[in-house]
């Protein structure tokens, strides 16, 4: 009887010459079999031999030694500011993840924890591990500073602009404001407040480089159906601020039927408003908003909303790193989430 270890199983990583033996092939013949090389004039029979001995092998292609012949690591970079560390833009690392894994390719991550300070040494990192692109993703869309990049690595900025116009993907907050304002026109609402930062307050783009567009989108429809919204600045979008500036305007402009929210947050201020004013949400004051947090799905009556595709946009940067997509920018629509927030205009018994 043999001995321990002339009975253990090896634990060596199957080679490209193991499995060329296997199959009586060349391994270059192997090599075009297993990688679909086109033009290789290798039988279907030469083909089948070369996967069926790679199946019985377990062989796996060595990542290091197709870095070293095709320049590719088959991994990209993901630099973030806090999308890592929020709940509620997390689908934007689920979009990376999953189409970066379509594309058989790996990711990194590395947090700048709350701000781009730390950016250009994250980059440095990336480019050190030779990945084949770079996101940056943001939690609030705003211009940022980003290094320039070596030209032959791609970056895509997800959820923000940068002042050298690398590309972009953004939400198409234009079509949002739109839409959320047609949903009240349509349900025959004519007195409209909009509780938010005015499109003035947010014209510095290192704060917001599409809150402007949203407003330009409520504008536009509002006043094509000739209505004159009553407006409330906010330095904040929390629901303290909505809250005090929906009973402030509810106080001095009680024929008001609908508000727009500036986001989630401050709606859940305003729900708290209308309750202590003894308005009833749907029936009394239709309301809109725009993020689709998670608590807007849990507000009774449910929140009518429009969402932050924060998982779309970044499958959409990671198909313009992998994807043969056109590195350019490019708009993500805000899926409009109807829930019961939103009734007929009504001012009876008020």
């Amino acid at each position: 009887m043999g001995s321990d270890a002339e009975s253990a199983p090896s634990t060596r990583r199957p080679t490209l010459a193991d499995v060329a033996r296997l199959a009586g092939l060349s391994k270059t013949a192997v090599s075009l079999a297993l990688n679909n090389r086109p033009g290789s004039r290798l039988s279907e029979d030469a083909v089948a031999r070369a996967r069926a001995a790679a199946k019985e092998l377990d062989y796996r292609p060595n990542p290091a030694a197709q870095s070293l012949r095709t320049a590719r690591t088959r991994t990209i970079g993901f630099i973030s500011d806090e999308v890592t560390i929020t709940r509620f833009a997390s689908g934007m690392i689920r979009g990376v993840l999953s189409t970066a894994r379509e594309h058989d390719h790996l990711v990194l991550m590395a947090e700048t924890a709350g701000g781009l300070v730390g950016v250009d040494e994250a980059m440095r990192t990336m480019l050190d591990r030779r990945v084949d692109g770079v996101i940056v993703g943001l939690m609030a869309a705003r211009l940022v500073d980003v290094p320039t990049p070596p030209h032959n690595v791609p970056v895509v900025i997800v959820n923000g602009r940068t002042p050298d116009d690398l590309p972009s993907v953004l939400p198409d907050e234009h079509a949002a404001g739109r839409a959320m304002a047609t949903i009240l026109v349509e349900a025959g609402h004519r007195s409209i407040g909009i509780i938010a930062e005015l499109p003035e307050s947010v014209g510095d783009p290192r704060k917001s480089v599409s809150i402007g567009t949203r407003f330009a989108g409520i504008d536009e429809v509002l006043t094509s159906a000739g209505i004159r919204p009553i407006r409330a600045s906010a330095d904040h979008w929390h629901p303290s601020i909505g809250y005090r500036e929906c009973l402030a305007m509810m106080t001095a402009h009680p024929e008001l039927t609908a508000l727009i929210a500036g986001n989630d947050s401050m709606a859940f201020g305003i729900y708290q408003a209308l309750a202590e004013l003894g308005l009833a949400v749907n029936h009394d004051v239709s309301v809109v908003s725009f993020d689709d947090e998670e608590m807007a799905s849990l507000l009774r009556p449910g929140l009518t909303t429009a969402r932050l595709p924060y998982e779309e946009m970044a499958s959409r940067a990671v198909e313009m790193l992998l994807g043969g997509r056109e590195l350019t920018h490019e708009l993500v629509p805000m899926p409009v989430v109807r829930r019961d927030s939103v009734g007929e205009a009504n001012l009876t018994g008020r």
